[in-house]
């Protein structure tokens, strides 16, 4: 995946499919400490410990529509390539996170790409479930929660085009001097 937003989008979908009602994507940007940290955090089944030591494996998945599964190997290479890490904490039936580390200014950081896209995309692909986006940069933090959205709509369905135009504009209005100022847009 050449955006990170990519990656993002792919691994909370790895959530719904492991049944997370709630999940929460996080943006974590430091710029004194050169430091970008993605976060994906759910409440899905979790894996089990074999699973959890297979799964960055690029020929492990637990799919049965495919022999592969690429979204984690990818998501931990581009970490690596860009001077970070990534980390799985997993348990069964409380759920998984995963976290990316990147080092910020690395000549082969990926471009972030479009995060409010993926994440209204994320929502209307799911409107039933619940999702928290966050983005803290140098002491200043945005959070939209699916759920507060839910109460200012009073029945107006998160799928509808209208609430994606307004959820896109939203979050690029409230994130987009956040990540400016790191240089990831």
């Amino acid at each position: 995946m050449q955006e990170l937003s990519m990656n993002l989008l792919d691994i909370a979908q790895n959530s719904v499919a492991a049944g997370s009602k709630l999940t929460e994507i996080t943006v974590l940007i430091d710029t004194a400490r050169r430091s970008l940290v993605l976060r994906i955090a759910d409440c899905g089944k979790g894996m089990s410990e074999e699973t959890l030591r297979r799964v960055t494996d690029p020929f492990y998945t637990t799919r049965t529509t495919r022999k592969v599964g690429l979204g984690l190997p990818l998501f931990r290479e581009a970490a690596e390539t860009a001077g970070g890490k990534m980390t799985i904490r997993s348990k069964e039936g409380v759920g998984t996170t995963v976290e990316a580390s990147f080092e910020l200014g690395n000549i082969d950081l990926p471009p972030l790409g479009d995060v409010p896209g993926s994440i209204v995309n994320l929502v209307q692909c799911n409107p039933e479930l619940d999702f928290i986006f966050r983005v803290e940069s140098d002491g200043e933090t945005f959070c939209m929660d699916t759920r507060e959205i839910r109460g200012i709509l009073q029945g107006v369905p998160l799928s509808s085009p209208e609430v994606a135009l307004f959820l896109r504009e939203y979050l690029e209005e409230h994130t987009e001097n956040l990540l400016k100022r790191s240089n990831l847009i």
